[in-house]
């Protein structure tokens, strides 16, 4: 019976450690969605540093940006990292800018 209950205490936290996982990926996903899309609106409105921007909305999505590249045209391509359990961390990329620079 014991072991039982350890298997399904394992079992949890596995679960709750994957759980967590996914959660991290989904705010570093975001995070580096919405800081390109403020490093884009910078550029575009020129109101102020596009990379300094990002890292602004990415710290207040609870990441950190690690990189941030123009591209030229207006485009931007951030990569953010947010923390994740067990002291690991996730990370993510996304790519802004104007519509009239796609293709």
């Amino acid at each position: 019976m014991l072991a039982v209950v350890c298997v399904l205490v394992v079992l949890a936290g596995a679960v709750a450690l994957l759980a967590g996982s996914a959660s991290a990926r989904g705010a570093a996903q975001a995070a580096a969605d919405l800081a390109a899309l403020g490093a884009a609106g910078a550029d575009m409105h020129a109101s102020g540093d596009p990379c300094g921007r990002a890292t602004e909305v990415a710290q207040r999505n609870r990441a950190t940006v690690t990189a941030c590249v123009a591209e030229g045209d207006g485009i931007y391509t951030i990569t953010t990292t947010a923390p994740a359990p067990a002291g690991r961390s996730a990370t993510a990329t996304a790519r802004a800018g104007p519509a009239s620079a796609a293709g």
